[in-house]
């Protein structure tokens, strides 16, 4: 078995994330909820603060619920918030020094700059007195939870590379079949528009989704190796020729109109890009595996009729990287406020050891059509209503050459922003791929 991410500093370690063999078994004040996760009635005064959209916000809520119950001395008060409005709270909340006991976040290079700035728990003795709680999780995904060979995240809940969606209906009704190449991708796109079918659902307004994009596609035309030469800080990486010419290639797709019309204005938060697919105004949809539940949550009977099908990102043509290769979330983590008090440190130790990843949160992400972070679960996989959907996430994340943490995640979050406004800027067609170079080669580094 390949030596876990874990055992690698993360200022070091390779963005280039999981290799393959192991096993896997904005408006702020209006986007936050308190939800029913009230503090104790000792007044533990431990909080945390989650994502909200359903079904992931009813499994986070009643993990939490179950916890509680349990240990009313230790309870802990859960507030919930969209998406794009959490990134921005929850970086306001720790900078000003108030930020809940639990921070839920994605690792890499976020958790970078909370470590750097003294912000969170270092919890690697904690580990180390608790061994069966890492024993427990997949090795890899403490490779984003690690800064300089010390940990300081809790990885949770499930992984989650992203997956390219499609219609079968759709797909059916224009007789043609799911793309092999990125030559088949834009063949497709006149045969949708004929019929008055978005060739691809895009909530381009909250801009990381377009990201994926050109995560696959700098990946398949020049392998991870080239994002990794921005990750590791060298000099205009982002003008790498590989890199202009997926720049390049993403805005041919947007002039010959493969993304649904007014897609800059389709936030994902509201999941009204997976709706373009699931009531087949779209034939195709680039997302994380996430989505699957949402659409099985949100689509009637779609997903439970057969009507969605599912793979990895196509092939391009003479590229060098490896058509197996796969990028996204390894995990999901939470760490702990350096500012919280001893009993509040304390608690959230308690969550991470009797909380997290336990028996009814697992089924409740499979039954959701996802893959948890706890290993030994191969036989409830097999065993779910969506076995297939599961077996091929387990497939993509475990078989991937190379699994790459999402970018805006691996990078600080001041490249990360500049590099999210300026995508925006490219699928919008007004900056040239050599304008959107120069302007990340300025931030690479910082």
């Amino acid at each position: 078995m390949e030596i876990p991410l874990s055992r690698r500093p993360v200022s070091r370690r390779t963005a280039l994330g999981i290799a393959a063999g192991v096993p896997l078994s904005a408006a702020l004040a209006a986007c936050g909820s308190s939800g029913p996760t009230k503090g104790g009635a000792g007044g533990s005064g431990a909080s945390y603060w989650y994502l909200s959209g359903q079904p992931q916000e009813g499994i986070r809520t009643g993990a939490l619920e179950a916890f509680n119950k349990a240990h009313p001395k230790s309870a802990i008060k859960g507030t919930t918030f969209q998406n794009d409005a959490y990134k921005t709270k929850i970086k306001t909340a720790i900078g000003a020094g108030k930020a809940p006991t639990l921070i839920w976040g994605w690792g890499g290079g976020t958790l970078r700059s909370y470590v750097e700035a003294g912000q969170v728990e270092d919890l690697t003795p904690w580990f180390d007195q608790n061994p069966e709680v890492k024993k427990r999780l997949i090795p890899t995904s403490f490779g984003a939870a690690t800064v300089k060979g010390k940990i300081y995240a809790m990885p949770c809940e499930t992984v989650q590379p992203i997956v390219l969606y499609y219609n079968k209906d759709v797909f059916e009704k224009v007789g043609v079949k799911p793309p092999q190449s990125w030559d088949d991708i834009m063949a497709l796109v006149p045969k949708f528009n004929a019929k008055g079918i978005a060739p691809f659902s895009l909530g381009g307004q909250s801009r990381w989704t377009n990201m994926m994009w050109l995560e696959f596609l700098f990946d398949r035309i020049g392998g991870p190796e080239v994002f990794q030469a921005v990750f590791d800080g060298e000099k205009n990486a982002w003008s790498d020729p590989a890199a202009i010419k997926a720049l390049t290639m993403v805005q041919d797709l947007v002039r010959a109109k493969g993304f649904i019309k007014g897609f800059s204005s389709i936030t994902a938060d509201s999941n009204a890009d997976q709706a373009l697919l699931y009531t087949g105004k779209a034939a195709m949809m680039l997302h994380g595996s996430w989505s699957y539940g949402i659409q099985k949550h949100d689509g009637g009977d779609f997903v439970s009729g057969g009507g969605l099908g599912f793979m990895n990102f196509p092939a391009v043509e003479g590229g060098k990287g490896d058509p197996s290769n796969t990028l996204g979330n390894p995990g999901q983590y939470l760490s702990i406020s350096s500012k919280a008090s001893a009993k509040e440190k304390k608690i959230a130790k308690e969550y991470f050891a009797k909380g997290v990843l336990q028996d009814a949160e697992v089924k409740a992400w499979i039954d959701n059509g996802s893959v948890p972070l706890k290993l030994g679960t191969e036989k409830l996989l097999a065993a779910s209503k969506d076995a297939d959907f599961l077996q091929f996430t387990y497939d993509v994340a475990t078989k991937a050459k190379v699994f790459s943490q999402s970018w805006d995640q691996a990078l600080s979050p001041t490249a990360a922003e500049t590099l999210l406004d300026n995508i925006v800027k490219l699928f919008q067609l007004s900056i040239s791929p050599k304008q959107f170079a120069a302007n990340l080669n300025e931030v690479i580094g910082k």
